[in-house]
């Protein structure tokens, strides 16, 4: 059976009746929506500290050149996010050094991001 064709009188005609609706999101949507931005944000964050740690690790034992600017640059930016990690062990090796307390301070802000990524979500 063929069905039936509606006229382009009649779809115009519905669409001057009846105006597109947005179906609008309940303020719980909302909510969740927002939590899991900020909850993202988190993870995002502490991921990207620990780049930034692991590429100071890197070009530390590697040896690269000391007056490079990339090697500046995350030397720099590594040394803040260090923390108190940052001279936690002290052994006699610099490379070894930079690898043991760098490499935890790396582990701690994944570790750090993903639990308080997991905390916003269960409180939001």
């Amino acid at each position: 059976m063929a069905a039936k064709a509606e006229r382009p009188e009649d779809v115009e005609q519905a669409l001057k009746q009846e105006p597109a609706r947005t179906p609008r999101r309940s303020p719980a949507e909302v909510r969740a929506s927002v939590v899991g931005v900020v909850a993202g944000l988190i993870r995002w964050v502490g991921l990207l500290f620990a780049i930034v740690l692991v590429a100071h690790i890197l070009l530390t034992v590697g040896n690269a050149n000391p007056g490079n600017g990339i090697t500046v640059f995350f030397a720099d930016a590594a040394q803040p996010l260090a923390l108190a990690f940052r001279s936690l062990f002290t052994p006699e090796n610099a490379e070894l050094r930079v690898l043991v307390n760098y490499g935890l301070a790396a582990l701690f802000w994944l570790i750090a991001s993903a639990v308080l990524a997991r905390l916003v979500r269960r409180l939001g």
